[in-house]
């Protein structure tokens, strides 16, 4: 029993999830800092349609990130909340100064690759686990974002 965290998970084990959600962590924040960034730059006869709905996805990350920061913190470990240690650790890259319609979906497309792929492998670490929290927002998240990635792709191909 010493080896198991309050919640009953091995604690290396949780410790390897924390890590790797601290990781995400990083990477949805970077990715909200380029959604705002597309929201209040955004230029071009789509304005309107691609200002709200960068508005909603930012929105969206905002929780997100307060729920993966909840979940590091349930697992006993700390979440990344300094700017720099979020960007030594993100693998999305800062997208600045853009005012394309194009090229802020095309940004979008690339981070929710990022996350997707970082939450499939949280899956996994997380079933082995048996870590139900954590296996439960991931799936919601990539079954989400499939959707969203989906339709932003559904925009750069209508055109």
């Amino acid at each position: 029993m010493d080896n198991l965290n309050i919640i009953g998970i091995d604690k290396q084990k949780a410790e390897v999830l924390a890590e790797k959600l601290n990781k995400l962590l990083a990477n949805y924040s970077v990715f909200y800092m380029n959604v705002r960034g597309y929201h209040w730059n955004i230029r071009g006869e789509k304005f309107f349609e691609l200002h709200q709905k960068f508005e909603e996805l930012y929105n969206d990350l905002i929780l997100k990130i307060d729920e993966v920061a909840e979940r590091i913190l349930t697992l006993g470990h700390t979440p990344y909340h300094s700017y720099a240690t979020i960007l030594n650790n993100a693998i999305v890259r800062p997208h600045e100064n853009v005012t394309d319609g194009r090229e802020c979906v095309k940004g979008i497309l690339d981070a929710l690759k990022i996350l997707i792929t970082s939450q499939r492998e949280l899956l996994d670490l997380s079933a082995d686990a048996n870590d139900e929290g954590t296996i439960a927002l991931m799936s919601d998240y990539i079954r989400e974002q499939e959707k969203l990635s989906w339709m932003y792709s559904a925009y750069l191909n209508k055109q």
